[in-house]
């Protein structure tokens, strides 16, 4: 093939490389685009949080302290969510007496920064214990991470979530919960990953939860009906964290 044969082939080669790539790149920008929003009770309590919490808004992160923590909470959101959607959830968890680190995650997908607990708690050294926690992929992700610094946590909290990464012996006290009427939640690989956990795992079923009630951000896609409000649901949660957090014996 003499050389002016090639050049026009090698120019078609990568015009048709660089359209694949920019379709690639479009397909890649409208699939991190379409995620489910907070809704503005999720908003409002980050403007106006509950009496005897602070609310910050710091590189990446949102903090919800009460007055005396006593302990340190690190949540990753679920996937395809907007991270503020979690705040009634985080404040509730101040309301146990936990000072809760919410993470944004690029693309609003923990899977694209499973690593990004990395040096939260030696931002806030007042802090002594601490436990991590997500919902959905976010909490798969962050069993991911907990499970290389084990001896930095004290527990893992899943909502609607199981851990890939076998923690069943790692000693951490950990909390799995999912609502009764969730459909999005794979519960064939929950029960295929539930000997990850340690044995003293514990597990609560809300009845009448769903997947979508962790956060606040509106019906999920394939979810079931709920039976109880979105409050409902949220409070129940954080009860159970806090109780989570009480079986280490953490001083009030």
């Amino acid at each position: 093939m003499t050389q002016e044969k090639r050049t026009p082939l090698r120019r078609k080669l990568l015009l048709a490389a660089a359209a694949v790539l920019l379709l690639a790149g479009l397909a890649c920008g409208l699939y991190v685009n379409d995620y489910y929003h907070a809704d503005s009770l999720a908003l409002n309590t980050i403007e106006q949080p509950a009496d005897g919490i602070t609310v910050s808004r710091q590189d990446r992160q949102i903090t919800f302290a009460p007055e005396n923590p006593r302990a340190g909470l690190i949540f990753y959101p679920g996937g395809k969510v907007q991270y503020e959607a979690y705040a009634p959830l985080m404040e509730a968890c101040a309301r146990q007496g936990f000072f809760c680190v919410l993470l944004h995650m690029p693309g609003n997908l923990a899977v694209l920064d499973m690593g990004a607990a990395e040096g939260v708690p030696e931002q806030y050294p007042e802090i002594d214990a601490w436990y991590i926690g997500g919902h959905s992929l976010g909490g798969s992700m962050a069993a991911s991470y907990l499970s290389s610094h084990t001896e930095e946590f004290e527990g893992l909290v899943l909502l609607a979530a199981y851990s890939t990464s076998d923690l069943s012996g790692s000693g951490l006290q950990v909390l799995s919960v999912y609502g009764s009427e969730d459909r999005v939640l794979n519960m064939d690989s929950y029960e295929k990953y539930r000997e990850h956990l340690p044995a003293d795992f514990t597990e609560v079923v809300i009845p009448g939860g769903c997947h979508a009630y962790f956060g606040c951000y509106g019906a999920q896609k394939g979810d079931g009906t709920p039976g109880i409000t979105n409050e409902e649901q949220i409070r129940r949660t954080a009860e159970a964290i806090g109780d989570l957090a009480d079986l280490k014996g953490i001083a009030e």
